[in-house]
């Protein structure tokens, strides 16, 4: 109980006192089956979050008030699950929606169009169009992507990208054989017409028109807010590459303490699982000097919980491009995802992992937490240079703008990962260990720029050679114009 008590209301939650009027009942009961089920808790005030109770002589009752207004105010019929739960001397009662087979549910009195209602964080919405074409979609099986585009024949839509990137990644020549196969090509009354997945998954002008939004826009920020603007790039290429090209972005502005696996893998979610229904909405990626921020348009599906660190979940938005792209390698075997996520998480403890849904986008943030660590490293290091012991350094700082020698670049390799002598000689293409490379290593090493990782023995045949915060200052120094900033 004292679990759940501390958990935020949100997209499969809500708390009440009392028994809602009727209207609000049913609307959070419909919203809930329409999404990814819920439990609604009465007899918890929300703010602050505290246990109330309700009277035990009125438990029976109140549950039957529940199911009388859940049954006259909700269609399709909605069979919730209705527990009395005690906390110590005090009584509530647990009301649980299971996620529905048969959508849209919507409130009988309005009707469709005007009664039904989804969950969009904490909140219930009156569904739009746009929402309840999805639900519709839902209750047969079908998703966006696989519906038929009837303005163009299949065989006028130019897919010379998707063909190489499938040539590349398979091995393989496709035809029209197989764009039926896979489902991105449909016969409708002996004529064959793509789908939205392979409109999407084309260069075609038909994609410009359709799916303009279907893009990825990166920037690169200064400092922790947007007043200004480093880098900017629009990626508006076929959909299978996107993930790539974005990545490619990242990696070009953040440091190499992020966990890049699950940077990459949220990169693909945000493709693969985003609603291409929403019109007007592309996935944004925001690169600060603290922080990773990438939105998507769409909730995830209802069987992907970013909150269970262990969850396998098989379900996708995007039927007709989902298993495309675990052919093509872009995403990972079912269920394998959120797994991979955490998994490399474990082993970035100084990264705080974030997701939040804002109306109907999803929000993740990869925050690291030692960035003020690191910004008085550098600050440090600047007071130094300006003083007559961090002389040698500062000449060498100066030095090292004019001319990149051995000094920078084994502070750049073993910026990337730690490496031995051997490693450094493959890297660095020379014959042998030379006096050359131990001198600028013992260097390094009395700087503090760099440091051994098995420090009580130097000779040890493991050795390695790892970045220092003092060495991943003086490169942030190094790669800034001259003077503080």
């Amino acid at each position: 109980m004292d679990e759940m008590i501390r958990r935020p209301e949100g997209r499969r939650i809500e708390f009440k006192e009392t028994i809602p009027e009727r209207i609000d009942l049913a609307k959070t009961i419909v919203a809930f089956a329409n999404d990814a089920g819920g439990e609604l808790y009465i007899g918890v005030k929300n703010f602050p979050r505290e246990i109330i109770g309700l009277p035990e002589e009125e438990l029976a009752s109140m549950k039957e008030q529940i199911y009388d207004i859940i049954f006259d105010q909700c269609y399709p019929t909605i069979l919730p699950e209705i527990y009395f739960i005690i906390d110590g001397d005090k009584y509530l009662i647990n009301v649980k929606v299971s996620r529905g087979n048969t959508p849209p549910y919507y409130l009988k009195d309005k009707g469709k169009s005007q009664g039904t209602y989804i969950r969009i964080g904490s909140s219930c919405h009156l569904a739009d169009n746009i929402a309840i074409a999805e639900l519709e979609r839902k209750k047969w099986n079908i998703s966006f992507d696989g519906e038929v585009v009837m303005s163009k024949l299949a065989n006028k839509i130019e897919i010379k990208s998707f063909c190489d990137i499938y040539r590349e990644k398979r091995g393989e020549e496709i035809d029209l054989k197989q764009l039926q196969k896979l489902g991105l090509i449909k016969r409708v009354q002996g004529v064959d017409y793509p789908t939205h997945a392979l409109i999407l998954l084309s260069e075609d002008n038909l994609r410009s028109t359709m799916f303009n939004y279907a893009r990825i826009e990166c920037v690169r920020f200064k400092g922790m807010t947007q007043d200004e603007m480093v880098d900017q790039r629009i990626i508006d290429v076929n959909i299978a590459y996107q993930a790539e090209e974005a990545y490619r972005f990242i990696l070009q502005h953040i440091e190499s303490d992020y966990p890049l696996k699950a940077v990459k893998e949220v990169i693909n979610n945000a493709v693969i699982h985003r609603d291409y229904s929403l019109d007007g909405k592309d996935i944004k990626i925001a690169v600060y000097d603290d922080m990773v921020e990438i939105t998507s348009p769409g909730l995830p599906p209802p069987s992907v919980d970013y909150s269970a660190k262990e969850s396998r979940h098989s379900d996708s938005r995007n039927r007709i491009l989902a298993p495309i792209f675990r052919n093509l390698g872009i995403i990972n075997q079912w269920g394998e995802g959120l797994k991979a996520i955490y998994n490399d998480l474990k082993s970035h403890s100084h990264i705080e992992f974030r997701w939040r849904e804002i109306g109907q986008l999803f929000q993740v943030q990869f925050i690291r937490l030692n960035y003020k660590e690191l910004q008085r490293s550098e600050q440090m290091l600047w007071q130094e240079l300006g003083q007559e012991t961090g002389h040698e350094l500062r000449l060498k700082l100066e030095q090292e703008r004019e001319e990149k020698t051995l000094f920078t670049i084994l502070l750049e390799k073993v910026q990337e990962r730690s490496l031995s002598r051997k490693e450094l000689v493959k890297i660095l293409n020379i014959k042998s260990v030379s006096g050359h490379l131990n001198r600028t290593l013992s260097k390094l090493i009395d700087e503090n720029l760099i440091e051994r990782t098995i420090p009580s023995n130097p000779t040890h045949p493991l050795q390695k050679f790892r970045l220092t915060k003092r060495g991943s200052a003086f490169l942030k120094l190094l790669y800034k114009e001259p003077g503080p900033s």
